[in-house]
């Protein structure tokens, strides 16, 4: 059984690609410090699930999947609807999954079963699926999170799989760009989700994930930068005829230009 398909040039060229768009519409990509993944060099597939905020989640996925995870195949399922709008994604390892029948289910098992159980190369490491687990678009203070209950079937494909909660969340600090922030939650080994009946081991997965947001969102509160590590920086000031002007002045008075609001040193506590 093979993996979808996936096109490595492609994938390349989609990270450069929403590496750029983000540094164009957003402040940065923050990971929080206590979040940083050390798991990289597990040794069987990985499957990292997390909350589904906004649109910019599939942008901060490719991110953090290209910089954190580059020797791994990420997968992820997609909409199949959105999939035939956007297609491609399929070549970088989106495969469809029907939101709007029963089969959907069927599909989402089918096609993780075949990259969990993917091993072209044996010494390269597995493969890693990503996944929006709430199914939907949810707002990152809404509790229960209500994770769908196929994520927690995935154990039972591949109990050597390491599964990872991933916080995200977006907020306004004091750029005109928003900050999205991220972090990684501890692993759970798959045989252990997989020794527990499924309600219990969609609950301990769902709980894991909620104590990694919580956390996540104590430091986006606090607005401080030093919480966090910025892999993408995005341009700052307001641009155009005001920075212009704010430039020359700099220039006129012997001063260095810095086009931030605030340095992110003064604005720590």
């Amino acid at each position: 059984m093979s993996a979808p398909a996936r096109s490595a040039f492609v994938w390349r060229f989609m990270v450069g690609y929403f590496d750029r768009f983000l540094r164009r519409h957003m402040n940065a990509l923050r990971l929080a410090r206590w979040g940083v993944p050390d798991f990289a060099d597990h040794p069987g597939p990985i499957v990292v699930y997390c909350n589904h905020p906004a649109w910019w989640d599939a942008a901060v996925v490719i991110l953090l999947a290209g910089r954190l995870f580059p020797a791994r195949e990420s997968h992820a399922p997609f909409d199949a609807k959105m999939l035939e709008r956007y297609a491609i994604f399929s070549r970088i390892g989106a495969f469809p999954v029907d939101l709007d029948s029963a089969r959907g289910a069927a599909q989402f098992l089918k096609a993780s079963r075949k990259i969990l159980a993917s091993r072209k190369i044996p010494a390269r490491p597995g493969a890693m699926i990503w996944i929006t687990a709430q199914g939907r678009f949810a707002d990152v203070r809404a509790r229960p999170l209500d994770l769908r209950a196929g994520v927690a079937r995935l154990p039972e494909l591949a109990p050597d799989t390491l599964f990872v909660p991933l916080a995200l969340d977006y907020a306004f600090w004091e750029e005109r760009g928003a900050e999205a922030c991220a972090a990684f939650g501890p692993p759970i080994r798959g045989a252990d989700l997989h020794a527990l009946p499924r309600p219990e081991r969609l609950a301990r997965m769902e709980a894991a994930l909620t104590d990694t947001l919580d956390r996540l969102t104590a430091d986006v509160i606090a607005r401080d930068p030093g919480r966090f590590t910025a892999l993408v920086s995005g341009a700052k000031g307001v641009g155009g005829v005001y920075d212009l002007g704010r430039r020359l002045r700099a220039a006129l008075t012997g001063r260095r230009f810095e086009p931030a609001h605030r340095a992110e040193e003064d604005r720590r506590p």
